[in-house]
């Protein structure tokens, strides 16, 4: 008898202890919070949670609070406001594109503190360059690439078959994309068009898709620097007046805005039979497309190429270092090969590492579904996504032009002159 309270006291002792250790390891973690925005259908969300919930198993020292904080323009709302009232997250993705306005805002600090080693120094290097065109500027990376894209196209192999095309073989240029355009759209008894030949979404983030068109045309809207832009351009004319044309002069498009939402089920739908839009959406279609589709980079002009696009890891000022240092090891880890293989097959967005593409799991997505590669390679061509000082006050001004273009209510040289004056007069301080 004696015994048994004896090895009870004894295991009530240890449980207590236990329940002490466990209480106080829990109390001294690391705590961080974590915004994440997703702008695309899919298993984005899920799987972001998933991977941080992997870590934090793994690493008891570090408690991560995942928010999902909506669109990017909600996300960077959000931690421009968070940040002014004293309580910024610690970790967030935003656009890359957004770089400078957070340097601006003196919101975020470089990774480049939290990087100290070799093996550090290596793993900076190892992402692919193209993305890091909108990650790094003066001497100092603020941010890293994960949630990335490129605007790719896809199209309807059936509908291909049906206008007596090859189904294996996508429009290659411009002149094509007409062509192809037209053999495409389907009209009803009474004139009404029920099949679109092609479709480029002209809100949400119409700067980007259009800018498939100005990289093909071979002319940059904005510099390096983030402080001067070329919307005035000629070739920015020339490319914007052949986004116009394609409702107005060749019947291939939907005349007017075009939403950047709607658009994947448009395409399931069979409204429209070639779509732009971002690889981001390569898992949505692949799942839901009811027909056999293929996915080809942007057509080309002067010369092949498309903007990069999507999301980085951002450190925010108002962290502890014990915070900045834990949000930094988390970046390293969920941006490591195997983690950044199985986002990619999770959502379609692009691996930002060539080590990625060399896992297992990587080689076995990309032999059994090759569209996954066409974004990577289209990297070779790529060109930094539009990125300015005051970034959201530019791109607006730019998406405004767009838009009295497409409706008709300015030409294409007038809408694309005064929005750079208007560029002008909010950059010119920061030259």
């Amino acid at each position: 008898m004696l015994k048994s309270m004896l090895m009870k006291a004894v295991a009530t002792a240890t449980l207590s202890t236990g329940l002490a250790l466990g209480t106080w390891a829990s109390a001294q973690a690391v705590e961080l919070q974590f915004f994440f925005p997703v702008a695309v259908g899919g298993k984005a969300a899920e799987t972001i949670q998933s991977l941080t919930d992997e870590y934090v198993a793994n690493n008891p020292d570090v408690k991560i609070d995942a928010v999902y904080s909506g669109s990017y323009q909600d996300t960077i709302a959000k931690v421009i406001t968070a940040s002014r009232g004293g309580t910024p997250p610690q970790l967030s993705m935003a656009l890359s594109a957004d770089m400078f306005t957070l340097i601006d805002e003196d919101l975020i600090v470089p990774f480049d503190d939290y990087l100290k080693t070799d093996e550090d120094k290596a793993w900076l290097e190892g992402f692919y360059p193209a993305f890091m065109e909108n990650s790094q500027t003066g001497g100092k990376t603020y941010g890293i690439p994960f949630q990335r894209s490129t605007p790719v196209m896809y199209w309807n192999k059936e509908a291909f078959k049906e206008a007596g095309l090859d189904p294996e073989t996508p429009p290659a240029t411009w002149e094509e994309l007409v062509e192809f355009g037209k053999k495409l759209t389907k009209k009803d008894a009474n004139g009404n068009v029920t099949q679109w030949g092609v479709r480029i979404p002209s809100s949400g983030f119409p700067y980007w898709l259009f800018q498939g068109l100005t990289t093909q045309n071979d002319v940059i809207l904005a510099n390096s620097e983030g402080n001067k832009t070329n919307f005035d351009d000629p070739k920015v004319a020339e490319a914007l007046q052949y986004m116009v044309d394609l409702s107005t002069k060749h019947g291939v498009m939907e005349p007017g805005i075009i939403e950047w939402g709607a658009t994947p089920k448009a395409f399931f739908e069979r409204q429209a039979a070639i779509m732009w839009t971002t690889t981001g959406n390569l898992t949505n279609v692949r799942d839901n497309a009811p027909f056999e589709f293929g996915v080809a980079m942007l057509p080309a002009h002067k010369r092949r190429g498309a903007p990069t696009g999507g999301g980085n890891f951002y450190l925010f000022k108002g962290a502890s270092e014990e915070q900045l240092t834990a949000a930094a090891n988390f970046v390293k880890w969920i941006t490591g090969p195997e983690q950044a293989a199985k986002w990619t097959i999770a959502t379609g967005y692009v691996a930002p590492r060539p080590d990625a593409w060399e896992t297992e799991a990587m080689k076995t997505y990309a032999a059994d579904f090759p569209p996954a590669t066409v974004a990577r390679d289209q990297l070779e061509f790529a060109v930094a996504e539009l990125s300015t000082y005051q970034n959201q006050r530019v791109t607006t001004i730019f998406n405004d032009a767009l838009a009295a273009a497409i409706t008709g209510q300015k030409d294409a040289a007038t809408a694309l002159k005064d929005a750079q004056a208007q560029a002008d007069a909010i950059l010119a301080e920061y030259r």
